[in-house]
């Protein structure tokens, strides 16, 4: 069996196919007397097989009657994608204090709320609760002396220069855990998120210059840090004369000795928050600031304590922060100094931690550019 009868003999011969069908001309008529394209091309070609698909297309439920709106031809221009209009702000712009105080009120309200304001995490806000509650807690110790009325358990809680003084500077729990955990939680994002994700350019595109930037940053640390060591401070120091019921001869004599109190706790919360935001400005995230400080106040400390064991030297204690305030804190309220080293030489080591962080701080805050680094 071949294919032989399948292959044309005379391939020189074209085949002959059926003529095309001539063009019908078509004439615009009203549109009542309009025919149907379809019913023209049926009557003027003939059929080849091709089936409509109405299932797909229409139902004949009035989807061939739906209309659709286009953009017209002449309304586009070539090579314009969009028209961008600048209009400038014509406004009264408001007074200084009051961009510096919207910067402020962004990073404090946030420990209270975060609508509108910066967003710190759960376990931060829960944090700073449970320290400012754990600060207090000589409130209640000194409230259960007050009933039991024993001159031994008062003295231990009660209203005196050595309490008054670890209030502050006192290292545990205080100086320990408290007030360096508290800072490293604050300061975690504070400068560092704005190098990370270019919200200074925010900030540098409204008339706010780097100094009233970097002032705002330093007090919203500052205020969150002072808020919880003040608190603590002014309620056990008013506490204490409630109970004790003192009168205005000893508040007049113990006053002084308050003010020195409330001076140290300056002086710590200006070092601390020096430190914190010098460490913000170098990095750009939350981590490495709040690592940096812990290691700071507690490694230093740690170092300076076991040198001074080993080598009977007290002046390593130059390189702790904490221990600069506690000499200077033991000399303004009249305790017996425990360091060997003059009074002067921490004083001298306190200014110049709080400088050197000033002016990384500044120099770091002057190279912050507008876009995203």
């Amino acid at each position: 069996m071949t294919d032989e009868f399948l292959v044309d003999s005379n391939p020189s011969v074209e085949p002959q196919l059926p003529d095309a069908p001539a063009a019908i001309p078509v004439e615009v008529i009203p549109s009542e007397n309009v025919v149907s394209a379809e019913s023209v091309e049926e009557s003027a070609e003939p059929s080849l097989g091709v089936t409509r698909m109405e299932a797909a297309f229409g139902s004949g439920d009035g989807d061939e009657d739906a209309t659709a709106v286009v953009a017209q031809t002449g309304s586009i221009e070539g090579g314009t994608i969009f028209d961008q209009i600048y209009r400038p702000w014509r406004g009264h712009l408001g007074p200084r204090w009051v961009r510096n105080y919207a910067i402020y009120r962004h990073h404090v309200y946030g420990i209270i709320s975060s609508k509108g304001h910066r967003h710190y995490h759960p376990f931060v806000r829960l944090a700073l609760l449970a320290i400012l509650i754990s600060s207090m807690a000589a409130l209640g110790f000194l409230l259960l002396a007050s009933l039991i009325g024993d001159p031994n358990i008062m003295r231990g809680f009660g209203l005196n220069r050595v309490n008054i003084y670890t209030k502050i500077l006192g290292f545990f729990p205080r100086n320990a855990l408290f007030w360096p955990l508290l800072t490293a939680l604050v300061i975690g994002g504070m400068i560092s998120e704005d190098r990370a994700h270019g919200t200074s350019a925010i900030y540098f595109s409204r008339p706010i210059n780097r100094i009233d930037y970097a002032a705002m940053k330093y007090l919203s640390v500052a205020s969150i840090l002072g808020g919880v060591i003040l608190i603590s401070y002014v309620s056990f120091y008013a506490l204490a004369i409630v109970v004790e019921g003192r009168g205005w001869g000893y508040i007049f004599d113990s006053f002084p000795l308050f003010i020195s109190g409330l001076g140290v706790a300056l002086l710590l919360i200006i070092t601390y928050t020096s430190i914190g935001m010098a460490l913000s400005s170098v990095s750009k995230g939350k981590f490495f600031p709040a690592v940096g400080f812990l290691s700071i106040i507690l490694g230093t400390k740690l170092l300076a304590f076991l040198v001074d064991n080993l080598f009977d030297q007290s002046i390593v204690y130059l390189i702790s922060p904490y221990d600069n305030l506690a000499h200077l804190g033991q000399y303004l309220m009249g305790i017996d100094l425990r360091y060997d080293h003059p009074v002067a030489f921490s004083v001298v080591s306190l200014l110049a931690i709080n400088a050197v962080s000033l002016y990384v701080l500044s120099a770091r805050v002057n190279s912050l550019e507008v876009t995203r680094e």
